[in-house]
């Protein structure tokens, strides 16, 4: 692409505005329109809402990862695309354009907003930001340098974060590499999301490196070695402060299927006590399948620092990782990132370091970070702290047209009513349903949501509303999507 980027907009939002009372089947449904929006459709996965063929809550796919044998695959080409010209195809406008139509005024949105955030059930303490993209000028708020704990949505600064250090198009490596003698060993490189097929994939394609690409039967002995597993890219405890859970395995930088003991993709799972041996036992079993002679039980050890490559598996590129963990709140994927960013500024790869290198790297892309407390890349640790100011903040720099790299922290966001974690939300606020794109955190006794919409007029802003000591989460969630919903409806002038 050449010159400026065209400027975010959110997609179809014009098309399923015009039906946002009574949604078609495919208005409800716009990633089936638009290739590469949010989560491939599979047929007869509909629930019931739509004709076979329209699902509304299909599997988010993940961007194609790769296996190689010795090779380093290319990296992806970028998958953020431009998304159409600024307001002139009668869609949300950024600003820019002569015939742009005004933004909100602060009277207007206060007089919309205020009644609102009194609702009870959002408990003692409320915070909010309300700010217009185009302008960068902040409409409404109510104390957003307050920092409280965001909960998921935290994950926005992970997300950013990532892919500020790493860049949109990498792609994290899984590597098999030669040892001292005849070892071969398994290099964790911090990718959640590899699959049993993919770690098996790795193992034949180890296999053909070991035997020099010669086929052989399996009357004729293999190779004979043995295996360890390098988990030294992480320092500091696996487990998080909040315990074994099932929102979150040891986080360890090889695992397959997040380490799920069940055939689970997304949501709370049972998960191994010891995911990188699990997936080093694994690899052993794929390398005897694949002709090597595999001797005694995988041990820990650590690579030789320019070890020979056998073969390596890439991930999917780091926006579509991040389009996952936002649109499905993946606490796995979120720690992982947060490491990512971690490994790539030269910090400790722990919780607290990942944190902190979230937090500084915030500040290198010129955000005010003064009161954050960053202690996990996921939210499930309470003692993080982040304002709604920041929030907001993230979210126009992710819409910046000169940073098109950022534009997956929106295109990552749930769509109210149809995808991810807002899948099942706004159905009591209807009008908010295709058009509120938003980040969910929830913990107990706190309910946050951060997003984007576009008003009555076309004008796009993002927000972020967070509550503390609530008592209620359902009747605080919803207080929340009645929020995000005013701003939908609203011209507020």
């Amino acid at each position: 692409m050449r010159g400026r980027p065209p400027p975010y907009r959110p997609a179809a939002a014009g098309a399923v505005r015009a039906s946002a009372r009574r949604p078609t089947c495919a208005a409800r449904h716009p990633r089936r329109r638009r290739p590469g929006f949010g989560r491939r459709a599979r047929p007869g996965r509909g629930r019931g809402r739509c004709p076979s063929g329209a699902a509304s809550n299909s599997r988010l796919p993940l961007a194609t990862s790769t296996t190689e044998a010795v090779r380093t695959g290319p990296s992806a080409p970028g998958v953020l695309t431009a998304l159409g010209d600024d307001g002139k195809d009668g869609g949300p406008s950024t600003g820019g354009a002569d015939n742009a139509p005004p933004p909100p005024t602060a009277t207007g949105l206060a007089d919309s907003l205020r009644p609102l955030l009194k609702d009870p059930a959002l408990g003692p303490v409320r915070t909010a930001s309300v700010v217009d993209v185009a302008s960068g000028k902040r409409l409404f708020d109510a104390a957003p340098d307050r920092a409280v704990t965001p909960a998921s949505t935290v994950k926005l600064a992970t997300a950013i974060a990532a892919l500020s250090a790493r860049g949109a198009d990498h792609r994290i490596a899984t590597r098999a590499v030669r040892g001292e003698g005849d070892r071969v060993v398994l290099v964790g490189g911090g990718d959640p999301t590899m699959t049993a097929e993919d770690l098996d994939k790795l193992a034949k394609a180890t296999a053909k490196a070991l035997t020099g690409d010669k086929d052989k039967s399996k009357s004729e002995s293999g190779p004979k070695v043995s295996l360890g597993y390098d988990t030294s890219l992480y320092s500091g405890p696996v487990r998080h402060g909040i315990g074994p859970n099932e929102n979150l395995a040891p986080v360890t930088p090889l695992m397959v299927n997040e380490a799920r003991l069940n055939d689970t993709s997304r949501g709370p799972a049972p998960r191994s006590a010891d995911p990188a041996r699990d997936a080093a036992d694994a690899f052993a079993e794929s390398l005897s399948d694949a002709g090597v002679d595999v001797s005694g039980k995988p041990a820990e050890t650590k690579a030789p620092k320019k070890a020979d490559r056998l073969a390596v598996h890439h991930s999917a590129p780091m926006s579509a990782l991040v389009e996952r963990m936002l649109t499905h709140s993946d606490n796995d994927i979120g720690e992982a990132l947060a490491r990512q960013t971690a490994v790539a500024d030269g910090a400790p790869v722990s919780f607290a370091g990942a944190g902190d290198a979230v937090r500084k790297r915030l500040a290198k892309l010129g955000l005010r970070t003064k009161g954050t407390h960053i202690t996990d890349g996921s939210g499930l640790d309470r003692a993080g702290k982040v304002p709604a100011e920041l929030l907001t903040r993230i979210l126009v720099l992710a819409a910046d047209p000169e940073r098109p790299k950022l534009r997956s922290v929106l295109t990552g966001l749930p769509i109210a009513g149809f995808s991810g974690t807002l899948d099942s939300r706004y159905a009591d606020a209807a009008r908010g349903a295709g058009l509120v794109r938003a980040k969910t955190g929830t913990l107990t006794g706190v309910n946050t949501l951060a997003g984007s919409v576009v008003d009555a007029d076309g004008r796009l802003l993002v927000f972020a509303f967070m509550t503390t000591g609530t008592t209620d989460r359902q009747g605080a969630q919803k207080a929340l999507d009645k929020l995000a919903s005013s701003l939908a409806n609203c011209g507020c002038r």
